[in-house]
């Protein structure tokens, strides 16, 4: 009466992803582990025109290398805009 085979796959582990929302839109990244530095660049925004608050937190920008944005996380970006009428 021996043990039955474990299958393989059952060792494979998915490829991880994180979950978050960005805006109030629901977006996917292939990383198990993503800075808020890496966000920014993956989006390709200007760091020097944007707020980030992330779960209702601003985080600032000396922060954000070591802000860790996880799995489900709500995350808020605010793009500062210049201009306006001279007179």
């Amino acid at each position: 009466m021996g043990t039955s085979p474990k299958c393989a796959a059952s060792f494979i582990q998915p490829n991880p992803s994180v979950q978050i929302q960005i805006n109030g839109e629901p977006r996917e990244f292939s990383h198990a582990s993503l800075r808020l530095s890496e966000l920014v660049e993956q989006l390709a925004l200007a760091p020097q025109r944007i707020a980030v608050e992330v779960n209702r937190q601003i985080v600032r920008r000396a922060e954000w290398e070591e802000k860790q944005v996880r799995d489900g996380d709500h995350v808020e970006i605010v793009h500062f805009v210049g201009g306006g009428e001279n007179q």
